[in-house]
């Protein structure tokens, strides 16, 4: 037996999520079980918590987008008993049983080892957001961004993405400009490298102006909407936004102008399907570029128990940083 945090849906459609002890032959089929050991709190496993937002496609479900842990069986040659193993993506915790449980059943193409230097845990405080961050930095790099170029923005800065992104880019040098709209978190965001804060309201409308001064070489945008268009006609001639989220709306009512006019690079940066050589680069640059030390600052621990709330907290946008989360708490 082992527990899990389950989510039913009662006879009126309803869901409710509980704490339930459940066998292996409830898991769904897959070549590798995890001893899981920590797993994450991210914006979907906020919506899968609650009426599943569209995500869950059957009941009962065990949520959870993230985990790490210890391979206990496996029948794929890749991985053994012992193997310590990280799961990010792959629709896990939304159409498939995710990570919080005591256990795991997956399949071994979805898993990556546990790059060397990274505890479990560690992993976790980095989770999906942080990976995210981390292949938003490379596509930045890619597309030429230094830190001689100039200040780099960062929305959404309080959140699991925009710690993590804020945390990268300082480490490597960068001079980070984090737009928040929480003006009592402007010393954490210091905390993580952060040598400005932007106040979200300077960003929240559209201006009337298809281009603006010059102010930003590069950007990790979680939020979308009208900011995303806002922020387009601001970044420096031939720089590019890194665009992640959309917490401020998934419309975007921008002009081509700066595409035109300024060469500006869009970069849709997705972490859910990328292969498997992509995120063993992206998790080895996390354990060079992202200071562990900061990893303890944004992280704080939560049971299965509390989940239900912290669901509902993330959802509102009260939660801040990363929420690590111990079954076997």
């Amino acid at each position: 037996m082992f527990k899990a945090l389950v989510v039913e849906k009662d006879p009126d459609g309803k869901t409710f999520a509980k704490v339930s002890d459940l066998t292996e032959d409830d898991l769904p089929p897959g070549e590798v079980t995890v001893a899981v050991e920590y797993s994450s709190l991210n914006y979907k496993d906020g919506l899968c918590l609650g009426s599943g937002g569209g995500l869950v496609r059957e009941y009962p479900h065990v949520p959870g987008i993230d985990l790490a842990g210890t391979v206990e069986t496996s029948s794929d040659p890749r991985y053994k008993p012992g193997d310590k193993v990280v799961l990010t993506g792959w629709r896990v915790g939304e159409i498939h049983w995710g990570g919080y449980a005591q256990k795991a059943r997956l399949k071994a193409s979805w898993l990556v080892p546990l790059q060397d230097g990274l505890t479990t845990r560690q992993a976790m405080a980095v989770g999906t957001a942080g990976l995210t961050a981390m292949l938003a930095v490379l596509a930045l790099e890619k597309q030429g961004l230094t830190p001689e170029a100039g200040p780099v923005l960062v929305t959404g800065a309080s959140g699991g993405v925009g710690s993590v992104a804020t945390s990268i880019l300082s480490n490597l040098g960068y001079e980070v400009a984090a737009v928040t709209g929480r003006p009592e978190g402007a010393d954490y965001l210091r905390s993580l490298g952060a040598s400005e804060i932007v106040p979200r309201d300077e960003l929240a409308e559209v201006s009337e102006r298809p281009l603006e001064k010059e102010r930003w070489a590069g950007c990790v945008d979680a939020v979308g909407g009208p900011m995303l268009a806002r922020i387009l006609g601001q970044i420096k001639y031939g720089g590019s936004v890194a665009s992640i989220g959309l917490a401020g709306g998934a419309d975007l009512p921008a002009r081509v102008i700066p595409f035109l006019l300024r060469g500006v690079n869009l970069l849709g940066i997705d972490s859910v399907m990328q292969p498997y050589d992509s995120r063993v680069e992206a998790w080895r640059r996390v354990a060079t570029d992202l200071p562990l030390s900061r990893l303890e600052e944004i992280s704080t621990v939560a049971s299965l128990e509390d989940l239900p709330a912290l669901g509902e907290a993330i959802l509102a946008g009260r939660v801040k940083g990363r929420v690590l989360v111990d079954p076997n708490q």
